[in-house]
């Protein structure tokens, strides 16, 4: 009757650009599916503000204090903007409020503490930090290989002394003679927490090993999940992947990229580090509700590649218009019992679509079919909030005018 959900949440060092609003559009929708079953529903989201660094492959400066020498601003008040900032977007795209908001700085010592009770087995120091063997664990980085032959630890770079390629810091010490505006006391020196180890402490700490379903984008499959999973098999009896529970999650699951058809020169990738991206709010000053992106992420299944245009954009505005001006007319052609009739059937399909793994598009056409249909609206209301609960798209407050 329970549903314990966790999702990576934003590293703040930056505005967030539609693509990564995709993935908590999914998570949000996923959640609401879940409430939607009668599953009383925990849903946590993180917020990161410290130890992500510049290269996903471990390695580089930390992302807020880059941002932080770039600006020449207070680290804190870097982190603080941002998360305001992806806070907005979150609400601008109706997407529901977790459960609570985890901000990392808020768990380091018990980041240390879960470092300290797998160190002597699992890890060993460099000059760097505190570091993970991932020869200790049994099918280390099988999450990346359940799709492709080739090892996704083989992005990370080499640092001097790593005993194996796939190794990963777990504590990154600060360099002799330099100072940080975020570093703690721990027993490996001053320093701060690798990126992987927050989501282990704190989905553990909130939700508990093993919890239900654990989200992200789908570049975390290939080294921040694997390296999380390594860090909770540590933690829990190094068992076997085959048993789903010892990854710390029963599923994992993981929406696929946003591609950018409006820049080619980028090759279609949205990047922060490359400062080629698109925010919510340029959608929104161009005159694009918020909503309609929402539903332009709703038209595509969450692990089908999602390619935006402005053309696309549009055309999914106009589908938005075309819902809600159809919720405005009170069509009177069916009679009641056939009205609840044909209604009853379409949201009995759209239960089986949105429980065969999350089939939003489908959903939505059955959706539409309902909110077009020319029955009374006292009739139509009702399975149109039903549906429309697990969608989001506030079909029935929204106006041509929004």
């Amino acid at each position: 009757g329970e549903a314990r959900v966790y999702t990576c949440g934003p590293t703040v060092y930056n505005y967030p650009h539609i693509g990564n609003m995709r993935a908590y559009v999914f998570a949000d929708t996923l959640g609401r599916v879940l409430s939607y079953k009668g599953y009383k529903l925990t849903h946590i989201i993180n917020i990161t503000d410290v130890g992500h660094l510049t290269d996903d492959g471990d390695a580089g400066e930390d992302k807020l204090e880059k941002a932080e020498a770039a600006n020449a601003q207070s680290i804190w008040d870097i982190a603080k903007h941002y998360t305001q900032a992806y806070w907005d977007d979150i609400k601008a795209l109706n997407i529901r409020q977790p459960a609570q908001w985890s901000i990392a700085t808020d768990y380091v010592p018990q980041m240390i503490e879960f470092a300290e009770r797998i160190a002597d087995k699992h890890c060993y120091q460099l000059d760097g930090g505190l570091y993970f063997d991932t020869s200790t664990v049994a099918d280390y980085g099988r999450l990346a290989r359940a799709v492709s032959d080739e090892e996704g630890e083989g992005r990370i770079d080499a640092v001097a002394g790593k005993r194996h390629a796939s190794d990963f810091a777990i504590w990154r010490a600060t360099p002799p003679g330099e100072s940080r505006q975020m570093e703690w006391d721990s027993p490996w020196g001053r320093g701060a927490p690798g990126w992987h180890l927050e989501c282990s402490v704190m989905s553990g700490e909130l939700l508990g090993f093993p919890f239900d379903i654990h989200t992200g984008g789908i570049d975390h499959r290939e080294i921040h999940h694997p390296n999380e999973i390594a860090q909770n098999q540590a933690l829990t009896g190094c068992g076997s992947l085959s048993e789903s529970g010892n990854s710390g999650a029963n599923i994992w699951l993981h929406n696929n990229f946003l591609i950018d058809r409006t820049n080619q020169d980028s090759g279609g990738k949205m990047s922060k580090s490359s400062g080629e991206f698109l925010r919510l709010q340029l959608l929104i000053d161009r005159g694009y509700h918020p909503l309609a992106y929402r539903l332009m992420c709703l038209q595509a299944h969450y692990r089908s590649e999602l390619e935006f245009s402005w053309e696309g954009l549009q055309a999914a505005l106009t589908r938005l218009k075309r819902m809600v001006m159809g919720i405005a007319a009170d069509g009177k052609t069916i009679e009641i019992e056939r009205a609840n009739e044909v209604l009853s059937d379409y949201v009995r399909r759209f239960d089986e679509v949105m429980s065969d793994d999350l089939n939003t598009p489908s959903a939505l056409i059955l959706l539409e079919q309902s909110v077009i249909m020319n029955a009374q609206m006292t009739i139509r209301q009702s399975y149109i909030e039903r549906m429309d609960s697990v969608l989001g798209l506030n079909l029935l407050t929204l106006t041509r005018k929004d």
